[in-house]
């Protein structure tokens, strides 16, 4: 079963007026390799611009966001300061297929009916899946409007995506999750609700580059274009991200650094700037040039789907 625990935000206004629920998930098969924290910050940053957001959790084991969502809210109780928090719905029940098939059916209907209601009153929607195949995981990237994959800066990550041979660092077959995205993207042009944009999110990347690091990148660049997914880099491996967690705080909390007096270190603004360098590279439409982008999918996929005219001398 389906355990919805919502957090109120605080001063979130609507403002959005196209009607268009934009769906964010951040996705990836692997676990560790920072779904939990882009997902939260994600939140934040999109809330702080004045929109509606709601987060789901779908990791029923782990549930990292909704213990960090849970600590934000003790804390904001504990200091009595007004900070954002997203409203929050967390899945409790199982989908991994150990248990019976008829409770695993069960909970994706709930998952649908949560987000035909969340679709209707919220302006982004966006989902934490757990670092396994399940049924839940599968039923969100089938409806994203946009997909986050955070990968760690190493081999052992980029094999969720596609095989490389170790020697002549060619790519070879395709993983199970890119040829998972692959069909949910598929799904959503063929059934004409959407374009899934695919953004892979570089995360951990060392200061000093590597020649581990060039590798990875170039074999990315060559990935893109046969898997059709942008490259942004992400947030770094900085302690200050761990520190956040238990704290229920983010690297966008200036108010409470404010109230405990606490300086503005220089590794806190690095992360403030890297969570809003990655927000700027999703083109989300938060802003003018987010809306036209997502404006131009539409139309594309509008032009797409429909048949075309042939001329007179056909007819």
């Amino acid at each position: 079963m389906a355990d919805y625990t919502s957090f109120p935000g605080v001063g979130v206004q609507r403002r959005r007026n196209d009607g268009d629920c934009h769906i964010i998930v951040c996705g990836n098969e692997k676990g560790g390799s920072g779904k939990s924290t882009t997902a939260i910050h994600l939140a934040l940053a999109v809330a702080t611009s004045g929109f509606r957001v709601d987060t789901v959790d779908l990791d029923a084991r782990q549930q990292t966001l909704t213990r960090h969502l849970q600590y934000r809210r003790e804390l904001n109780a504990e200091l009595q300061v007004p900070f954002i928090s997203p409203r929050h719905h967390a899945f409790t029940g199982s989908d991994s297929g150990t248990g019976a098939e008829i409770e695993k059916q069960n909970t994706i209907v709930q998952f649908s009916h949560l987000m035909d209601r969340l679709k209707a009153e919220c302006d982004f929607v966006i989902i934490d899946t757990p670092g396994s195949y399940t049924a839940l995981s599968v039923a969100a990237h089938k409806i994203a409007d946009t997909l986050v994959t955070p990968i760690n800066d190493s081999f052992i990550d980029f094999d969720v995506l596609a095989r490389v041979d170790a020697n002549l660092g060619e790519i070879g077959e395709l993983s199970q999750y890119a040829l998972a995205v692959r069909e949910a993207r598929r799904h959503r042009q063929i059934s004409g609700s959407g374009i899934l944009d695919w953004v892979i999110v570089r995360n951990r990347l060392s200061p000093i580059s590597s020649r581990n690091e060039r590798r990875v990148a170039q074999c990315l660049q060559d990935l893109s274009k046969r898997l059709g997914f942008r490259i942004s880099h992400g947030i770094g491996e900085r302690v200050i991200f761990r520190e956040y967690f238990q704290e229920g705080l983010t690297a966008l909390d200036t108010v409470v650094d404010d109230v405990n007096g606490k300086r503005q270190s220089v590794s806190r603004l690095t992360a403030r700037a890297e969570v809003r360098r990655l927000v700027a590279a999703l083109q989300l439409p938060i802003n003018e040039h987010g809306r036209r982008k997502a404006q131009l999918r539409r139309q594309w996929l509008q032009n797409r789907v429909q048949p075309g005219k042939l001329p007179s001398v056909f007819a």
